[in-house]
């Protein structure tokens, strides 16, 4: 079982949010760290874990990283039913479209069949914490409550009952 850390970024900040949870992962699992821009769900396995790290830019928009993949998605529609993720955004509550990227992707997955394990986890530019620390925050309290079933690889199983 290998836990997949993917991240689209445009300025760096989730890239640097993936590094700190891959960190933190770090021993207890075998991980895996990769820009959207490079990734492939089909390379996934059943019992593995996605965990999807995504800013958003602009007004609202996926980031420069998270685009090629989105469009990928789209265009393939493919059959992503084995796949179980847990989703981490980065966004500033200043704008309307606060967080809207990590949104965006977590909708696109689930549309096409993928489970959202846990709650989202945000990071909110305007509250003046370090992103990586909130993040490795929410990403213990997902271990917490689902990470057993995680490291066995039986999130999927358990995720749909």
């Amino acid at each position: 079982m290998t836990i997949h850390v993917i991240y689209g970024t445009e300025t760096g900040n989730a890239e640097m949010v993936t590094d700190d949870l891959v960190e933190a992962l770090e021993g207890d699992a075998t991980v895996t760290a990769r820009d959207l821009a490079d990734f492939d769900p089909a390379e996934v396995a059943e019992r593995d874990f996605v965990i999807l790290v995504s800013s958003t830019y602009g007004e609202g928009e996926l980031p420069n990283s998270a685009q090629p993949f989105f469009a990928r998605l789209e265009a393939q529609a493919p059959d992503l039913s084995g796949l179980t993720f847990a989703t981490f955004g980065l966004g500033d509550s200043f704008y309307e479209t606060f967080n809207h990227g990590s949104r965006t992707l977590a909708d696109k997955l689930r549309e096409l069949g993928a489970i959202e394990l846990g709650e989202r986890g945000v990071h909110d530019a305007s509250s003046g914490e370090l992103p990586g620390e909130v993040a490795v925050e929410w990403l213990k309290g997902l271990l917490g409550a689902h990470g057993a079933r995680i490291m066995a690889g039986e999130a999927t199983a358990e995720a749909a009952s």
